[in-house]
């Protein structure tokens, strides 16, 4: 059954491989960059390595996933579609360079709806204990840089392009999605880096940065579940999860238990050995239940750590001593 649902992804229509250059010359930059400054971005090589090995092992996930999300998505588009009008009407049109320029306001709201459904998806990732389990690995690089972008997910590869059915539902062709998946992939790999301080304050009101993304992977409970968006920051400024950078306080990066682990496997799977042994030692079916929806940091017998929790009494703290 499966196999009858799987759709394989024509390669030219993929722009990440065409980025693999930018990705490259990106890297390279970077280490130019710290060795002319000595900024120690990479001062744990091995880091860098296992995040490498992550994205590798995402990647091979990927190949698989991906042509069965795009097998389902054509299932449901050809079928069930309530706007085909948003659509090429065939692969022939499809590969018409006429089609997009007179469609062009399909690909806008594309990226519209695409960047909405990542931010949900994200923002759930920090909010939901076992999906939080499956994306934790891509921040428990204690370092920030281009390799840390690689530290892709394993398990997040088996389930998250559940997120996107509502859009060939709607109308949207398959292929665009994925195409529209790939170029939001692409540009969250620049924001990974110190080495850009902030930018015009309309692009940083607007898109996703380096200076919002470095808040996104910081430990700081000032910091902690916040600034989810993809391309555009504004879902966080609309949804009430947008932090600023501060000058006066610097990203410290990682997780609030580091694992201080070099293998993969401990990388990909330690959460979800923490959320077994939370789930084991609960006293009844509803507690488990909760431990495995509730926001990281929840439990049934200890202090309550989660992100809420923490910047509510941070707050109250700086209320009392200012």
């Amino acid at each position: 059954m499966i196999l009858d649902i799987f759709k394989t992804v024509p390669p030219e229509t993929d722009p990440v491989l065409y980025a693999i250059p930018f990705f490259l010359i990106a890297i390279g930059t970077e280490l130019y960059i710290n060795y002319k400054e000595q900024r120690n971005l990479y001062s744990d090589s091995k880091e860098a390595f296992s995040s490498i090995g992550m994205g590798l092992g995402s990647l091979v996930i990927n190949v698989v996933m991906k042509g069965l999300a795009y097998g389902v998505y054509t299932l449901v588009h050809d079928n069930f579609a309530i706007f085909p009008q948003l659509a090429p009407a065939n692969m022939a049109e499809f590969l018409t360079l006429q089609w997009h320029i007179s469609h062009w306001w399909v690909w806008v709201l594309l990226l519209f709806a695409d960047d909405f459904t990542f931010y949900w998806h994200h923002r759930l990732s920090h909010e939901v204990r076992v999906l939080w389990a499956a994306h934790v690995n891509h921040h428990s690089s204690q370092s920030y840089n281009l390799a840390t972008a690689l530290r892709q997910s394993w398990a997040e590869q088996l389930y998250k392009y559940i997120w996107w059915l509502w859009m060939p539902l709607l109308g949207f062709d398959p292929l665009m999605m994925l195409m529209m998946m790939s170029v939001s992939l692409i540009y969250q790999y620049w924001p990974h880096t110190e080495t850009i301080g902030k930018l015009p304050r309309w692009y940083e009101f607007i898109f996703n940065t380096p200076s919002h993304h470095r808040v996104h992977h910081a430990s700081n409970i000032r910091y902690l579940d916040r600034n989810h968006g993809g391309i555009l920051i504004i879902w966080d400024r609309l949804f009430g999860t947008f932090a600023e950078e501060r000058d006066t306080e610097k990203p410290v990066y990682g997780i609030t238990t580091n694992i201080n682990s070099y293998n993969l496997f401990k990388i990909a799977g330690h959460e979800f050995a923490s959320l077994g042994r939370d789930i084991s030692r609960a006293p009844n079916f509803t507690t488990k239940i909760k431990y495995i929806f509730m926001p990281p940091g929840w439990s049934h017998d200890g202090p309550d750590q989660r992100a809420k929790t923490l910047r509510n009494k941070l707050a109250q703290s700086e209320k009392q001593t200012s």
